[in-house]
C-alpha cells in the first residue's frame, strides 16, 4: 500500500517569469523528500494549456533561463474543477488520476501568483502552498498592497496610480510636483522587475510609461528610496517567523529581471546582510511580518525593503510566491536561518495542508 502523499507541483504558466517558473520547479522536485512524497508533475505552457511531464525528461536540461523550457506534450490534461472527485483526466489516455494530497503551484507572476491559479485550486478542494485567493491578489497589486500598507501605517514609498485609459493626460512635470527624482515605472500587477524602468529625465519617463502600459492597464509611479535594499523571508500560517536579513547590491543600482535571474553578475547578494546590529534585525523582521499578516499572507512571503541612511524601514513590495532557483533568496535566507532546502520544501507542504484541514473543518451551511 502506497502511503506516500502526493504533491503536484504546478509550474510555467502564461507570465513573463515562465521560465523561471521552471527552474523554480526543478530545485523542488529535486528536494522534494521521496519517503514521504510522491510527485505528480504538471507543466502549463505559455498558452495556458496543462500537461503531465515525466521527471527524467524534465529535469534532463540545463537550469538556464535562455533555454529552459517544456518539451513533453504528450500527455493533455483536463481539469475538472468543482464536485467530488476526481478532478484530472489524461486526454492521451482518458486515465482518470488520483487526486493530490496538496499542491506546490510554484508559479510566478500573473495567472500563477495573483489569485487566478489559488482560485481554481481551491474549487478543486485541493490544499496548496502558499496564500489564498485573497492574499495572492492584494500582494501582486502594487497599488492595492500600497493603500493598504498606507492604512496601517507601514511605511511604503510615496506613488502615484494611472491607467492605460490616462495615458496621455499623464505629464511628467505634473508628476515632479507630487515626487521627487528618480521615479520607477512599474506595472502594478506582474513581478521580478519586468516592465519596470527607473526614470531621471522626462525623456526616460515617457519610455517607462509605455514599456510599463506594455505589460499592464494599470501601472505606478513610485517616488525612489535611497536606501540599502534587505530582504526578510516569512513563514507560517498563524504563527509567522522572519528569516535572518539578506541584502541585494545591483552593479548598476537597479534589480531588474536580468540581474534576478540571467546576469549571475548583475547583482551582489549578501547573505546574511553584513552591518546590522541585532535591534535592526528585529525591526525589519517584526515589520516583515506584519506587512506579511495586513496583506493576508500564509504559508510563505519574501518582504523586500529599503534600509535608509537615517535607519528607517520603507517597505518595497512583497513576494508570495518567490523563486526557488539556485540563488533565490527565500530558500538562502532559510537556510542561513536554520532549515536546509528540502526541510523547506516539507514545512511549506505541512503548512499547506494544515491550513486546509481548518479550513474542512469550518461549517458550510447554518
Amino acid at each position: 500500500m502506497n502511503t506516500k502523499q502526493r504533491v503536484a507541483i504546478l509550474f510555467g504558466g502564461k507570465s513573463a517569469e515562465h521560465e523561471i517558473s521552471l527552474i523554480s520547479a526543478m530545485n523542488i522536485i529535486r528536494a522534494l523528500d521521496r519517503a514521504r512524497f510522491e510527485p505528480l508533475l504538471i507543466g502549463i505552457d505559455k498558452s495556458g494549456a496543462w500537461f503531465l511531464q515525466k521527471e527524467a525528461r524534465f529535469l534532463d536540461q540545463d537550469q538556464d533561463p535562455k533555454t529552459v523550457a517544456l518539451h513533453d506534450r504528450s500527455r493533455p490534461l483536463a481539469v475538472k474543477p468543482g464536485g467530488p472527485a476526481p478532478h484530472l483526466i489524461d486526454l492521451s489516455s482518458g486515465q482518470v488520476l488520483p487526486e493530490p494530497d496538496v499542491a506546490f503551484g510554484i508559479l510566478h507572476g500573473p495567472y500563477g501568483e495573483d489569485g487566478t491559479m489559488q482560485g481554481l485550486m481551491q474549487h478543486l478542494d485541493w490544499a496548496f502552498v502558499g496564500p489564498d485567493v485573497l492574499g495572492s491578489a492584494v500582494a501582486m497589486d502594487k497599488d492595492v498592497a500600497k493603500r493598504l500598507l498606507t492604512q496601517a501605517g507601514i511605511p511604503n514609498a510615496p506613488f502615484l496610480v494611472y491607467h492605460k485609459h490616462q495615458r496621455a493626460e499623464i505629464d511628467f512635470a505634473e508628476v515632479r510636483q507630487h515626487l521627487q527624482l528618480p521615479l520607477f515605472v512599474k506595472p502594478a500587477n506582474l513581478g521580478s522587475s519586468v516592465g519596470i524602468s527607473k526614470v531621471t529625465d522626462a525623456a526616460g519617463f515617457e519610455e517607462a510609461l509605455d514599456l510599463a502600459f506594455a505589460f499592464d492597464l494599470k501601472i505606478v509611479v513610485e517616488q525612489g528610496i535611497v536606501g540599502r535594499e534587505i530582504e526578510c523571508a516569512v513563514l507560517g500560517n498563524t504563527a509567522p517567523q522572519g528569516s535572518v536579513i539578506g541584502e541585494i547590491v545591483p552593479e548598476d543600482g537597479f534589480y531588474d529581471y536580468a540581474a534576478k535571474y540571467i546576469d549571475d553578475k548583475g547583482a551582489a547578494l549578501l547573505l546574511p546582510a553584513p552591518d546590522l546590529d541585532a535591534e535592526t534585525v528585529e525591526r525589519v523582521q517584526a515589520l516583515a511580518v506584519k506587512t506579511y499578516q495586513v496583506l493576508e499572507c500564509r504559508g510563505l512571503s519574501r518582504v523586500d525593503f529599503f534600509l535608509t541612511p537615517s535607519g528607517d524601514l520603507v517597505v518595497n513590495e512583497v513576494n508570495t510566491l518567490p523563486g526557488f532557483t539556485k540563488i533565490s533568496m527565500y530558500p538562502s535566507l532559510w537556510g542561513l536561518s536554520g532549515i536546509a532546502y528540502g526541510e523547506l520544501i516539507t514545512q511549506l507542504l505541512n503548512l499547506a495542508i494544515e491550513h486546509k484541514t481548518a479550513e474542512r473543518n469550518l461549517r458550510s451551511a447554518m
